[in-house]
């Protein structure tokens, strides 16, 4: 495979890909603009433990005639917040308990970054793809050559869907996302549930996910797919805070900083202030060096060889408030994205470990 068709995940501390996620994305409830190819409604509720919905008869229509169709959130009403937390204080205990994985950096940046992929495949053209349906649990997707190493955090979070089986994948590999960035010092992240697992023949098509080996223009291209602006753009790929990249993986090689499982804006003030140095590594694959050890790829320094990114990126180093706000809401809009929601669906902001110690 070439170097052009490499992802690199962008916050995972965990094996990567060939290809690196630009950054975590998020909005709340974007609607998609075009009909469901496989145009369902509510059927498929859950899926069993191997992965298989099960149809409900009901097929996908049209919320009006002529109207794009949208992926609806179903809320399971005997399930309220306790229950969710329950499984947040799952996650967050396991990721305390097993925190020798990747040389002690634990798993919260490979949980970050399985959320991100599960997201990322998003088409605002035709509202595949996105988190809703859980499609990762199928090998179409779990396979692509992106997500090489979140298989780690699929395994990681097996044991928590065994122990409460009527949390869908769809939620589970987004709330995972969330409890990796709250119990990692970042900000409160609001998460709705109500995503449905759907069948194998909804998994997008492998090549959705970010090129590492690309610029200013790809990257703002990219996201715009998603409906994300400049200013959200370099909020979520301020997530390279954590984690590393591995070679074997995806064909780059080390961490973008000191800190890989403290969620701060570390990143942004890396690439302003260290001395880069554009060299080819051991898979000749061309990365940014620093003298102290960190890399960049050609896409987080896009960020301040851009005239538009570059005072965002100055604006988040020397506050780490402004970004941790526009993170929250970017990343709730990538979970989100292509789901529709009801006026009285729950929103839920979780405690964390620590704060429930107080």
């Amino acid at each position: 495979m070439s170097t052009a068709n490499r992802f690199v995940p962008l916050a995972s501390r965990a094996v990567f890909s060939r290809r690196v996620m630009l950054g975590l994305v998020g909005s709340a409830g974007v609607l998609g603009v075009a009909a469901d190819l496989h145009q369902r409604r509510d059927g498929y509720r859950g899926g069993n433990g191997n992965g298989n919905g099960r149809s409900t008869g009901k097929l996908w229509t049209p919320l009006v005639a002529g109207a794009p169709i949208a992926h609806l959130a179903q809320v399971d009403k005997k399930y309220g917040e306790s229950d969710y937390q329950a499984v947040y204080n799952a996650i967050a205990e396991k990721l305390r308990d097993e925190d020798e994985y990747d040389n002690y950096i634990g798993y919260g940046p490979v949980l970050l970054r399985l959320s991100w992929h599960c997201s990322g495949t998003w088409d605002k053209k035709d509202n595949t793809g996105g988190s809703f349906g859980g499609t990762y649990r199928f090998q179409k997707e779990s396979n692509d050559p992106s997500n090489n190493g979140l298989e780690n955090a699929a395994h990681f979070l097996e044991p928590i869907k065994k122990q409460f089986p009527w949390i869908s994948y769809g939620d589970l590999y987004t709330l995972g996302g969330v409890t990796a960035v709250q119990e990692l010092q970042g900000p409160k992240i609001a998460w709705r549930p109500g995503r449905v697992d759907m069948p194998e023949d909804t998994t997008p098509d492998n090549g959705r996910l970010p090129d590492a080996d690309n610029g200013a223009s790809y990257v703002r291209n990219f996201f715009d797919r998603m409906n994300f602006n400049d200013r959200e753009v370099v909020a979520l790929m301020g997530g390279h805070a954590l984690g590393k990249t591995h070679l074997a993986n995806s064909g780059y090689e080390g961490p973008w900083g000191a800190a890989t499982n403290t969620f701060t804006n570390e990143f942004y003030n890396n690439l302003l202030n260290e001395h880069w140095t554009l060299e080819k590594n051991e898979a000749n694959n061309e990365q940014y060096n620093s003298p102290k050890g960190y890399m960049m790829l050609k896409t987080d320094m896009a960020l301040v060889q851009d005239d538009k990114y570059l005072p965002i990126v100055k604006e988040f180093a020397k506050d780490q408030n402004a970004f941790f706000k526009e993170y929250t809401n970017a990343f709730q809009k990538l979970l989100q994205n292509g789901i529709t929601y009801s006026k009285d669906s729950p929103v839920f902001v979780f405690k964390t470990l620590d704060e429930q110690d107080l």
